[in-house]
């Protein structure tokens, strides 16, 4: 073979004088007598608890307003998130992030995003517009402020981050196995995948979403239940409202212009992560034919397409540094990994015009119809929906993107991309999706969990719908909320929360008794059952439900946790999930019992007490504006009653980076809560992780810490009339 043939992934490094940095053009006199122009139909409330409540004439007036709140609040995670969308990192954080701006380069091109911004209707430029022009305001009229590298922002980059989750299609391609690949010159088919990790999940990003119909509430009015799990701070609560019908309330993702989860005057939206199988895999049989590469498919050869990605990152002594990886497409997708000698390709939904356009037009929605018609866009690819309106109607939707596929394929794992019958027919239609609209039970519930029991016994059949439709099983969670809304009647917003907030820890139900049964299964004089005792009686005794003073949550946490390291790998070579398979046969007597000395150990190390209370060792703290948060066992912090959502809590509550600390300081699950009653005039409690703003020196920074940490809510100040009584401040953009 040709020396330049060998070459799989072709790598050109250097060095460079600085980034391609959307540098600062200066602000001309036209411009800015245009923004100011503009923030003369702007006007920004600030309430007593910093919330803004943004009214603008016309719809690009209110977007305009909303965007200059948003980089009042917290400007370094409106430009981080735009930084990460556009696969720019690494000329921020150096060259550890290449791999991660590689993934988000091969999806996203600056080029193609400008084109479609030009192709879009004339309404949505103007919003696209507006969100540029807020941002660049707010920067011109605060010189202090220093961005990391977006220093002008343009209206098509609004494209480049278009639908909200925590965790977009994209981010499911495995950095490590793409370094792998990309990141050396051997042929892609030696290269190891990723080494298995042992252990729990990460405190599971996702949500809960609950709707229930009038004919169990009190009022007999519909409510909604918007209960997000993700990283704290990475939403903020705001109000945008304008004279062209757009009254939004909810959680805005930081940089975006429209409400991800959240309601209007007459209906509301909560999104779940977790619906359909919306990514796939094709093995891809590669050919190397004079000098070119190519992949088999139909019996015959396609050249795949060569596409050299340049990467420039930040030296270590503040100088630049670029990278060029040649990167390659087959008509399915980008190569992302190698598996047994073939090259795999990833398929998935990059629609940014109509992912826009549906996230942004469904806050305008003013009833089911109109919903549903936004829903036909199809292009809420990572979510489930459940809704529920001023009408009485409450309604579910699992997933919105899902291509019509054969079923005879295990779509869970990479198809023969060689095989035209692999190949994606179109799109279901919403109907053919699984769906529920007003079920004779009067509730909805989605935990991330499967559909099968999203109404009790009026939930979907698994049976009518192929097995790609829903790629999740049943959790921990999906079994508590089952158990907190069956058969229950005359719910109020208090009882919804109260519900919702529910303190049960429902997977120890099935991870308890074989413990039980291991220990019981010693022979009586022995010395580990002497040992363990009084642990195993203090379980046994425990109801599994959390409190600050439960001794028992802390030993159950811990052993869980334990159990976890000792199984987890063994779990995810099974492809089960972790907490499910630590409740079967597969896990030893042995094990478990290991598990349950070493968590009593470990309590009594770092505590002094093996029977410490839950509330003393899991905390809430907030030291810093910084997006990764440090924590420190020297600093005050609050205790926290609620548990992981791996556990079955509810309210979620849990830390997802490594702990450095004696303590567990929370980092992601409950964080925007609110919950609404559908009547006359919309009525809402809503409660933030910290505080609206992401400034130590503000007042707002965590204001609502200690109700968060109480699970006591404030009351929504939704009426014009209702944030004048509350009222901290009111101004324009620029003032």
């Amino acid at each position: 073979m040709p020396a330049r043939r060998a070459l799989f992934v072709a790598i050109a490094c250097g060095a460079v004088a600085a980034p391609p940095v959307l540098a600062a053009p200066a602000v001309s006199v036209t411009d800015m007598a245009r923004w100011q122009a503009q923030a003369a139909h702007v006007s920004i409330a600030r309430d007593t608890w910093g919330v803004p409540h943004v009214t603008g004439k016309t719809d690009a007036d209110a977007i305009f307003g909303l965007m200059y709140a948003q980089a009042e609040d917290d400007f370094p995670r409106v430009e981080l998130n735009y930084i990460n969308a556009m696969g720019r990192l690494a000329e921020v954080e150096g060259e550890l992030e290449l791999y991660r701006d590689l993934r988000m380069k091969l999806f996203i091109d600056p080029l193609e995003l400008q084109a479609q911004y030009r192709a879009s209707p004339p309404w949505l430029r103007k919003l696209m517009d507006a969100f540029a022009d807020g941002l660049n305001f707010y920067l011109a009229t605060h010189p202090h402020v220093k961005p990391k590298l977006i220093a002008h922002f343009e209206p098509w980059m609004a494209l480049s981050f278009s639908e909200g989750s925590i965790g977009g299609d994209i981010e499911s391609v495995n950095l490590a196995q793409l370094e792998a690949f990309y990141g050396q010159q051997a042929k892609p088919a030696t290269v190891a995948l990723a080494s298995v990790e042992t252990g729990l999940e990460p405190e599971p990003s996702g949500s809960n979403g609950f709707a229930i119909a009038p004919a169990i509430t009190k009022n007999g009015h519909a409510l909604l239940m918007i209960n997000p799990h993700t990283s704290f701070y990475f939403r903020p609560e705001v109000q945008v409202t304008s004279g062209e019908g757009l009254n939004a309330y909810g959680a805005v993702t930081w940089g975006q212009f429209f409400v991800y989860q959240g309601f209007n005057d007459r209906l509301g939206w909560m999104h779940t992560s977790g619906g359909g199988d919306v990514i796939d895999e094709y093995l891809e049989s590669i050919v190397d034919k004079d000098g070119a590469w190519f992949y088999r498919y139909d019996g015959g050869l396609r050249p795949l397409k060569a596409v050299p990605i340049t990467l420039p990152y930040k030296l270590a002594n503040g100088g630049m540094g670029s990278k060029t990886i040649t990167v390659y497409y087959s008509h399915h997708g980008p190569i992302v990994r190698a598996q047994d000698g073939r090259w795999v390709a990833v398929r998935l939904m990059n629609e940014p015009l109509k992912a826009l356009t549906q996230s942004y037009t469904r806050t305008k929605a003013r009833d089911y119809t109109a919903f549903y018609k936004t829903m036909e866009l199809r292009t809420n690819s990572s979510n489930n929906t459940v809704y529920a309106d001023a009408d009485g109607n409450i309604a579910y939707f699992h997933g919105n993107f899902i291509p019509v596929r054969d079923p005879r394929f295990n779509w869970k794992q990479p198809v023969d991309g060689s095989d035209p019958a692999t190949e994606w027919k179109g799109l279901h239609t919403v109907a053919q999706t699984i769906t529920l609209f007003n079920p004779k039970n009067g509730w909805i519930q989605n935990t991330n969990n499967w559909p099968y029991s999203a109404a009790g016994a009026n939930s979907p059949r698994q049976q009518d719908y192929p097995a790609y439709m829903s790629v999740y099983g049943e959790n921990a969670r999906g079994l508590h909320a089952v158990k907190v809304f069956q058969n229950k009647k005359d719910f109020t917003l208090d009882s919804l929360i109260a519900a919702s907030y529910d303190s049960e820890l429902t997977a120890f139900e099935s991870l308890l008794p074989p413990l039980f049964a291991a220990y019981d299964a010693l022979p009586a004089g022995d010395a580990q059952q002497l040992a363990l005792a009084d642990k195993v009686a203090l379980l046994r005794a425990w109801d599994w439900r959390y409190s600050l003073t439960s001794t028992a949550t802390s030993l159950a946490v811990f052993w869980g946790q334990e159990l976890a390291e000792l199984a987890g790998k063994q779990a995810r070579e099974q492809g089960v999930p972790v907490v499910d398979f630590l409740a079967t046969q597969k896990v030893t007597a042995a094990q478990r019992l290991a598990a349950l000395a070493t968590a009593a150990d470990k309590l009594q190390r770092d505590f002094g007490n093996w029977q410490t209370p839950w509330g003393e060792i899991n905390r809430f703290q907030r030291l810093t504006g910084d997006v990764v948060q440090p924590f420190d066992d020297a600093q005050a912090s609050l205790p926290v009653p609620y548990a992981s959502g791996n556990w079955g809590a509810l309210a979620a509550y849990g830390q997802s980076g490594k702990s450095t600390t004696r303590r567990i300081y929370g980092e992601r699950g409950n964080s925007f809560v609110a919950a609404v009653e559908f009547g006359p005039r919309i009525k809402a409690k809503s409660i933030l992780a910290g505080g609206q703003s992401g400034d130590p020196t503000s007042p707002h920074f965590k204001d609502q810490a200690a109700m968060y940490a109480r699970g006591e809510f404030k009351e929504v100040l939704f009426y014009p009339e209702d944030v004048a009584k509350h009222l901290e401040r009111r101004y324009r953009p620029g003032e």
